[in-house]
């Protein structure tokens, strides 16, 4: 970091309160100053290149400097650069993207709803399935069940169906009306000598415990992400979700697929409920509709979902909710064409074909010594690395991501497993140029750790 007062380092430092660090660290520290992108790359305030490899947050699938959409929302800007969707206004982008979806969508869907963020998009279908069950004559069926480790945003209601301890502590979190069940994570969670279809059953018998022991009728729904991305890149069991929707289906609740990280082709499917046959009654979707471009979020909902809502807002005279941004036309359109070119340029097909490339390079790293496996579908994927045992908990993911980053690779460290998400237009030498890295910050650490223990 410069010491000049007048750097942009240090007037972050003054002026600019992060998200999701130590604040009195960041005080110390300050931050990477990233300056502009260019397709799986970006480059700091210096003109150091990085392999973005967790495509921002997940979420930039075109990579970065894509023209067409900086034309289309200059385009948008200079046409009509905002208008709302309240009060029985509309407007021409936010309609086209609607319809797109709804012919997207992997199961038969009713309407659409926009919000900027997966989020918000998350706290409004709890108020959303809240109000539906009010309309059914049902003011008793409002407890929402997540899971541990799952991830569904940052809200008050988001976060407390999140089911991370640092998204609760301190926040007053979670609220009463949330539940959580088991993790179903094989890798971290299967018991000495237990098979994954013995596990499944264990993770199916737990939530079917929980849900008697709460009671069926006090039940709303059941939040889950088809696969786990922000707890760790947990890819479900086999069997999982099959046997978790005979088990709503069962007890009448609801299911919503959180496909925030996974949807719009990131499992080599355009999204993953078609990977894991799922059939949710809710979708939420975000990141990658626009590839962050631009905030924007979207909301699929079936009819059965959608009637009982209409019935009441009719009921009561109104749906009171809305967001000033709720169809952003400049997002909507930089949405539209964000899906319009992953389909144009079969981004969805780029990512099933470089699978078993992404996945085997994955397998190849966990052979070295700090680590000790991976897992991943599609283009996510994670390397497990050993804890160690002098060490407090991440110690070693740490280590790496930080010595990732000297090297030029950007990736996210979580517990003990170091994240890839790169961008869907990647390809298989950038593939291997960024693994190749990846062994050179695995070797540089494990030659630190040997050197100080000498």
């Amino acid at each position: 970091m410069t010491d000049s007062a007048n750097s942009i380092e240090a007037r972050d430092i003054a002026y600019h309160m992060h998200p999701v660090v130590n604040l009195r660290k960041y005080e110390k520290t300050g931050g990477l100053v990233i300056e502009r992108g260019d397709g799986i790359y970006v480059y700091d305030n210096t003109g150091k290149r990085y392999i973005e490899g967790l495509a921002g947050l997940w979420s930039v699938a075109l990579g970065f400097g894509e023209k067409r959409l900086a034309e289309v929302a200059k385009a948008q800007m200079e046409k009509l650069p905002y208008y709302h969707s309240f009060n029985y206004k509309v407007n021409g982008p936010s309609v086209d993207l609607a319809e797109l979806l709804i012919k997207l969508a992997p199961v038969p869907m009713s309407k659409v709803h926009f919000t900027s963020s997966g989020s918000e998009a998350n706290d409004l279908v709890v108020k959303m399935v809240w109000y539906r069950s009010n309309s059914l004559g049902k003011p008793e069926k409002k407890k929402i069940i997540g899971r541990i480790k799952g991830y569904h945003g940052v809200t008050i209601a988001s976060a407390s169906i999140t089911g991370l301890p640092a998204n609760h502590k301190s926040f007053d979190l979670p609220l009463d009306r949330m539940v959580h069940t088991s993790c179903p994570s094989y890798t971290h969670f299967a018991e000495a000598g237990e098979t994954e279809e013995a596990f499944t059953a264990r993770m199916l018998k737990d939530l079917e415990d929980l849900i008697l022991e709460q009671g069926p009728e006090t039940i709303a729904a059941f939040w889950g992400e088809p696969v786990i991305g922000a707890g760790g890149v947990l890819v479900p069991p086999k069997g999982y979700w099959e046997g978790v929707q005979a088990i709503l289906k069962k007890y009448d609740i609801l299911l919503v697929a959180d496909e925030v990280i996974c949807g719009f082709g990131r499992t080599g499917k355009m999204f993953a409920c078609e990977t894991y046959n799922i059939t949710p009654d809710v979708m939420v979707t975000s990141k990658q509709i626009s590839s962050s471009y631009m905030p924007l979020s979207a909301i699929l909902m079936n009819d059965a979902f959608y009637q009982p809502i209409a019935d009441e807002s009719d009921r009561i005279g109104v749906f009171a909710h809305g967001f000033t941004a709720s169809g952003h036309p400049v997002a909507t359109a930089v949405g539209l064409e964000n899906l319009k070119i992953i389909l144009e340029r079969d981004l969805v097909g780029n990512v099933a074909r470089l699978e078993s490339t992404f996945l085997a390079g994955l397998a190849k790293l966990a052979e070295h010594p700090l680590a000790q496996s991976s897992r991943g579908v599609g283009l996510l994927g994670a390397l497990e690395l050993k804890p160690w045992d002098d060490q407090p908990a991440g110690a070693a993911a740490l280590a790496v991501a930080t010595q990732l980053q000297e090297e030029g690779v950007i990736i996210r460290n979580i517990a003990e497993a170091i994240c890839f998400c790169p961008p869907m237009i990647i390809t298989a030498e950038q593939i291997e140029e960024m693994f190749g890295i990846v062994r050179i910050a695995l070797d540089k650490v494990l030659a630190a750790r040997e050197s100080g223990a000498k």
